[in-house]
């Protein structure tokens, strides 16, 4: 599987410390942090007296019925602030946020306005408004002054000659910065000091920037983005539509496999023993009728041979002695030589569906190694990992396979297809597969599909 990229633009999620610390005012991570900052505030005021009018107008309309629905409608256009937010926190601080499950309008007058009250999204969005308006101004105040007094003492050298005169206490004028009671800055000394704190401070800018980017982008991945639960139900609507389409397409397999091949035969067996029969009826020629006899014979043996095929592709009958026997006889009919050490098996209580699936798994890994990769020999690993278990299989072939995506029609094949099936059972594939090999297919399997 491909590695998964950030989005181009500012790398700003990345370590503190692959920004060089002298170079970090002029930056473009700082400056797109501090432009987040600059807007933030803009919108943060009207950002938090939409929260507040949603929770007001909700506690008074609450005894109405049309009052609820605007505050509902309210509710589902927090969803619009969290997508602003997220843009902004993707085109400046570098950080791609996933936006939560799209709403789902339901049927039904209550239905919809249940649904639109607790759409947990739109409450969170809110929260998020809440929460960063105080956020947002002591991050600008702070990343401001300090920016400001950095810029300011680096240079007060050159502008200090324009400001007016001050008397001190012992009636002495100055010209310059006054620190202190009777401490001003007009002296060279004095002049190169504030300007060192003044680089001091600008160094220091970046990083209370960067701080509060940070915190910025926490809030954002918590509250604006999907939550562990609903990528929770995501997945599994995933991998149930793909169990669904895997299944439908071994039944159509099944369904081929039955009347282009078994069933033919079988028509051609009928024909065959009709004619032997109007052979042997009509005083015939007996040599024809022995003839298609045997004939009939031997297709009826490759039905059986075929119809024992086709069950084992539905259940191999070795699963009945235990997954490490059908391993063990799965290597056995390979096309190319297989070592199999299944040792850390233990005691074999694997779930009937978690066994099909990894024989199944396994046989499809053993048959793209032999039919792509041009491997000479292939080894198989199974072993019991606390309550996983656990499926290795390597082959010398000549490396470079990849999870491809699904095809024109959105049907999953290949590699996809067993991400799929082993993503049914809540199981992961990990696949490394350099170019010049070895590939190592790497799959875990809860030990029952009941955890």
């Amino acid at each position: 599987m491909a590695p998964m990229t950030s989005a181009p633009g500012v790398d700003a999620t990345a370590d503190a410390a692959s920004v060089p610390f002298l170079r970090a005012p002029f930056h473009r991570r700082t400056w797109s942090e501090y432009g987040y900052l600059w807007l933030a505030l803009l919108l943060a005021p009207f950002g938090l007296a939409y929260a507040v009018a949603t929770v007001s107008l909700g506690a008074g309309l609450a005894v109405t019925v049309v009052g609820l629905f605007v505050v509902g409608a309210l509710v589902l256009g927090g969803r619009g602030w969290a997508a602003t937010y997220r843009a902004m926190a993707s085109s400046l601080l570098g950080t791609p946020v996933p936006a939560p499950a799209p709403y789902a309008r339901p049927r039904g007058f209550w239905r919809r306005l249940g649904a639109s009250l607790a759409d947990a999204a739109g409450w969170r969005a809110l929260l998020f408004l809440g929460v960063t308006f105080p956020l947002t101004l002591v991050a600008f105040v702070v990343s401001t002054t300090l920016l400001a007094t950095g810029l300011g003492a680096t240079t007060h050298w050159a502008w200090s000659r324009w400001l007016p005169l001050q008397q001190a206490a012992d009636g002495t004028l100055h010209r310059g910065a006054q620190l202190g009671t009777d401490w001003f800055v007009d002296t060279p000394p004095r002049q190169a000091a504030l300007a060192a704190a003044g680089v001091l401070v600008l160094l220091a800018w970046p990083w209370v920037t960067h701080l509060f980017a940070q915190l910025f982008r926490v809030l954002t991945r918590t509250l604006l983005g999907p939550t562990r639960a609903s990528l929770r139900v995501a997945e599994l609507h995933a991998s149930r539509a793909g169990a669904v389409e895997g299944a439908e397409a071994r039944l159509r397999r099944i369904e081929r496999d039955l009347h282009d091949g078994t069933q033919a035969r079988l028509v051609a067996v009928a024909m065959q023993l009709g004619e032997a029969r109007e052979q042997l009826a009509g005083g015939g020629d007996p040599a024809l009728a022995a003839e298609l006899l045997g004939t009939a014979h031997t297709s009826t043996k490759e039905a059986l041979t075929e119809l024992r095929e086709i069950a084992r592709g539905i259940h191999p009958p070795a699963l009945d002695s235990g997954l490490a026997v059908a391993l063990e006889t799965l290597a056995a009919r390979a096309p190319l030589p297989v070592a199999v050490d299944t040792a850390g098996l233990g005691d074999d209580d694997l779930s009937p569906a978690v066994e099909a699936i990894a024989y199944f798994t396994v046989a499809e890994l053993l048959t793209n190694a032999a039919k792509h990769s041009g491997a000479t020999g292939a080894s198989v690993l199974a072993a019991r990992r606390d309550t996983a278990l656990v499926l290795q299989v390597r082959d010398d072939g000549r490396g470079g396979a990849v999870v491809s995506r699904p095809d024109g029609a959105g049907r999953r094949t290949g590699l996809a297809g067993l991400v799929e099936r082993v993503r049914s059972v809540d199981g992961t594939l990990d696949l490394v597969s350099p170019a010049g090999g070895p590939t190592v297919v790497t799959v875990t399997l809860p030990t029952s599909t009941r955890q």
